[in-house]
């Protein structure tokens, strides 16, 4: 399976029937592509992913996931359980789906050394640098072969440099792997260089204001020095600003 289909038709969410999080919205997103959700502090992005992936279930409207996925998340905090070496940290998912240990440890080393950490498989968390641990937890959500892989702001608690080199390391992983992914996050920079596709929300509820295809091939730390990279990223921001001013009024 190459990625998965999502159709969102009429989707909304209220929570304690007054607080509207996200405002009734259609939306097709493509199989393989990666997908960012931008928008400003608690306008409902995190909502409609855990939406899309099953944790929340709308107020109104449908979502259909084709075909049923397998799916991986990755969390703004690493949660890793401090107990556990990183290895068996990683292969968390495979022990609690009941694969034998080899399987486990054997994919899992695997997908270390997909993010650089293969080297620290026998460590426990508390030895790991933050970028170091967020590196684990990618890996941790990718073990399973996800079929969709969702993203709340993995990198948002990480200083600059930090955040984008794990954005260079990641990027062209999701694209080798063929997952549809959706990535919450408040990083223009972060969802130009990441996303096929932009999509900017508005303040609470959430409603799209814009959509952005992202024009770029491979994903490389030049690109973010390219005159291309800056202006679609002035445009975006131009778009939110814009979106945020319009609220206020």
């Amino acid at each position: 399976m190459s990625g998965v289909e999502i159709e969102i038709r009429g989707v909304a969410k209220t929570f304690d029937r007054s607080v509207e999080a996200v405002a009734p919205m259609d939306l097709d997103l493509r199989p393989g592509a990666v997908t960012a959700l931008l928008g400003p502090t608690g306008c409902g992005k995190s909502t409609l992913l855990r939406m899309i992936g099953g944790v929340e279930t709308p107020t109104e409207g449908s979502i259909a996931v084709r075909p049923k996925p397998r799916i991986g998340f990755c969390f703004q905090e690493p949660r890793l359980l401090p107990w556990r070496n990183v290895l068996r940290n990683v292969g968390l998912p495979l022990e609690l789906d009941g694969r034998p240990r080899d399987v486990c440890r054997r994919e899992a080393r695997r997908r270390l050394d997909m993010v650089g950490l293969v080297d620290a498989a026998d460590l426990l968390p508390a030895a790991l640098s933050g970028g170091m641990r967020m590196r684990a937890a990618v890996a941790r959500s990718l073990v399973a072969d996800p079929d969709l892989l969702l993203l709340d702001e993995p990198f948002g608690a990480l200083d600059e440099v930090t955040r984008f080199r794990l954005d260079e390391e990641v990027a062209n992983i999701f694209r080798e792997q063929a997952i549809t992914v959706v990535l919450v996050t408040h990083s223009i920079s972060e969802a130009v260089f990441l996303a096929d596709e932009v999509l900017v929300l508005s303040p609470r509820p959430a409603r799209i204001i814009e959509r952005y295809e992202i024009p770029f091939g491979d994903r490389v730390a030049s690109l973010r020095g390219t005159e291309a990279f800056a202006r679609l990223q002035a445009d975006i921001y131009d778009c939110l600003r814009g979106g945020m001013s319009e609220d206020e009024r």
